[in-house]
């Protein structure tokens, strides 16, 4: 199994691509915020899993919610690739796949010519399948996404790039997994993806991402029902509008690291509050 390089003085790593990779869903706290309201996420928390094994690690995270594909090739493609990076994480399609008529053999071309620049520039790349979530709002799109995952596979496999294959990790289709809106992962869900991420690229830790979870009560039927109805109207409508009029999330967003900066290492990486 190949891994990372750690034997090395420092490693300059991107990350590059939408919400999932800004980290949405688990908010830093307040002393560890540079801005208010900023998110962490498996990125920065799998940055500083690396940092206790290179000598120095220097990060920037180009991410931002709601972008499209197309936007990530133009916006932070570029950027990326001026940063010379030795390691990038690329994870972009999912805005573009919940709109109305993806094709996600298109969408796989276009993710596959910025992971050959990538490469080309010398860069190891890190790319991602989704989760298996058959349920809710996903069970008419499950055969596109799984379409997309297949060719990002295939496109792993054509340019040697390390991948991530959440659709086999059962642990994230449970609903502690993901936040209140269904649509992306909660802190624990963003903790147990980095250590996923680390097993990968062969960087030693302390937890295990396949834990089981503790067991729960089950929820009686009206009370499910009622949670739903609560989630289309917090989540569901507002995400329905922001189609409509052709507005996104991440319109008044900027990358929240959008130079390298040097990683403090985990202090304590079994410790799913941090």
């Amino acid at each position: 199994m190949r891994t990372i390089d750690l034997n090395r003085d420092s490693l300059t790593y991107v990350a590059i691509g939408d919400s999932f990779t800004e980290g949405v869903g688990d908010p830093h706290t307040p002393e560890r915020a540079v801005h208010e309201g900023e998110f962490r996420g498996w990125a920065d928390r799998f940055a500083e899993h690396l940092a206790g094994h290179v000598g120095e690690v220097r990060y920037a995270n180009l991410a931002v919610r709601g972008k499209l594909l197309r936007q990530v090739m133009a916006d932070q493609l570029p950027r990326a690739l001026e940063l010379r990076p030795d390691l990038v994480s690329f994870s972009a399609g999912g805005n573009d796949l919940l709109r109305p008529g993806a094709d996600p053999d298109r969408l796989a071309l276009v993710l596959e010519e910025g992971v050959r620049r990538l490469r080309a520039a010398g860069s190891e790349v890190v790319l991602f399948t989704g989760v298996n979530i058959t349920g809710g709002y996903m069970r008419a799109l499950i055969g596109t996404f799984a379409r997309y995952y297949l060719n990002i596979r295939a496109i792993a496999d054509r340019h040697g790039c390390y991948l991530v294959d959440q659709w086999s990790m059962g642990v994230l289709a449970d609903a502690r997994a993901w936040d209140a809106d269904r649509l992306h992962m909660s802190p624990e869900g963003h903790r147990r993806l980095a250590l996923k991420v680390c097993e990968v690229l062969g960087v030693p830790v302390a937890g295990r991402w396949d834990d089981p979870w503790p067991p729960v009560p089950a929820v009686p039927w009206f009370t499910a029902r009622g949670e739903d109805l609560r989630w289309a109207r917090s989540f569901l409508v507002p995400w329905v509008g922001r189609r409509l009029t052709g507005r996104s999330s991440g319109d008044s967003v900027t990358a929240k690291r959008p130079a390298p900066e040097r990683v403090r290492r985990l202090e304590r990486e079994d410790d799913p509050s941090r």
